[in-house]
């Protein structure tokens, strides 16, 4: 019997001693234990491990930390934490049950509790970044929390704060399995002096409330598309399969929001100026079209991926940049471990209106555990900044770090 029943078994004993009590000697005959089963069964049936017995429930996630040396040319350190917000640590509660044969309801609960989650926050002064939805170091809040209805030949609606259906669209490609230590985004070093170098990446990488529809999947292709907070909108195109023994997926997606200048779920656009004549509600409207692809060989494991994405915003001070992002590397199962990926990196941060320019490139390797679903890994940056006014920057860092799934 696992911990779940002997506490079924426990609370139930309890019950039953209780009305013992009033009972009679001569009423423990062959039938004396069914109520006691059956209630036993019960609860069993309601515990966290598995749902009720309509919807299911599973509890996933990932724990991940690292280790960070960096150096800005003025000073050096090294720092421990996380990894960022919406891929840090984090708990995800899902679960579904059928209405009718190919129709599904269900739910999403995922809450995110990371030690450094804020990109903007954490730098030569400030070792553990605040949270940027509460302001203070309590890193744990909700990520996403919504239901959904699910058809198998209509597709699937889903209401309430989730991702929608541009966020992080591009990055999501990236299969090689170094996503997570070798993104576009700025999670290390956004708020170090470098950052002031940089320009909108991950444009719109963080859940909202919204209304979102799925397209089932048609010869490898999918589509979605989400509108909500009343001032956004988004539609994404999807791909992913395998062509001529190469494994291959793309994704494209594109968005518009007239209210980035309100709610801190909005922290990854930070408009020059709020206070522009665009947009229903008196503030700047912002645009934003992302594209990634990747390709990977099945029998090498040689693989290429590759991003780009525009950023405007219209109005009083508004900012036009673009990015360009490519890595290539090789995957390959060397070891009993799991597949070992090696992969170098380049980055290009191109502020339009504002005149600066950022590069970065770097170099690293992840090992993955299969037998313990975790990744580790190793990696060094270089990145470089300037800007028209003469002024620049020079930021060089290594981390190493694992994320373990359960």
């Amino acid at each position: 019997m696992n911990k779940y029943s002997l506490s079924a078994l426990a609370v139930a004993g309890l019950l039953a001693g209780g009305l013992a009590t009033s009972a009679n000697a001569a009423d423990l005959g062959g039938n004396c234990c069914a109520d006691l089963e059956e209630r036993i069964a019960e609860l069993e049936a309601t515990t966290a491990r598995k749902g009720n017995r309509k919807v299911s429930l599973t509890i996933s996630g990932w724990v991940a930390e690292q280790v960070m040396w960096w150096d800005d040319g003025d000073e050096s350190n090294v720092y421990v934490g996380g990894i960022g917000t919406t891929i840090g640590t984090n708990v995800k509660f899902t679960g579904q049950a059928t209405i009718v044969p190919g129709w599904t309801a269900g739910y999403v609960i995922h809450i995110e509790a990371d030690g450094s989650e804020n990109l903007l926050s954490l730098n030569a002064d400030t070792d553990n970044g605040k949270s940027v939805y509460t302001g203070t170091n309590n890193y744990v809040h909700t990520l996403q929390s919504y239901w959904f209805i699910k058809s198998d030949h209509w597709g699937k609606v889903g209401v309430g704060l989730q991702s929608q259906a541009s966020d992080n669209t591009a990055i999501l490609v990236d299969g090689s399995g170094s996503l997570i230590p070798a993104n576009y985004v700025q999670f290390d070093w956004g708020g170090f002096g470098i950052g002031a170098f940089a320009t909108c990446a991950d444009c719109n990488g963080v859940p909202l409330n919204s209304v979102r529809y799925d397209t089932p999947t048609f010869a490898g292709f999918s589509a979605s598309a989400t509108w909500g907070e009343d001032d956004f909108w988004d539609v994404a195109l999807r791909y992913a399969g395998e062509l001529h023994g190469f494994k291959v997926a793309f994704a494209t997606a594109y968005s518009e929001s007239d209210d980035n200048c309100n709610g801190t779920r909005d922290f990854t656009v930070v408009p020059s100026a709020c206070a522009g004549t665009q947009g229903s509600d008196g503030t700047n409207s912002t645009e934003f079209f992302q594209i990634g692809g990747y390709a990977q060989h099945i029998g090498t494991g040689l693989f290429l991926y590759a991003a780009y994405g525009d950023f405007n915003e219209d109005g009083a001070g508004g900012t036009e940049s673009d990015f360009f992002y490519i890595k290539g590397g090789l995957r390959r199962n060397l070891n009993h471990l799991g597949a070992t990926v090696f992969y170098g990196e380049y980055e290009n941060m191109d502020g339009d209106t504002a005149g600066t320019e950022l590069d970065l490139w770097g170099l690293g390797v992840v090992q993955e555990v299969d037998a313990a679903a975790m990744s580790l890994w190793l990696t060094y940056r270089h990145i470089e900044g300037d800007d028209d006014a003469g002024n620049s920057a020079e930021f060089d860092y290594v981390k190493a770090g694992a994320l373990i799934n359960f």
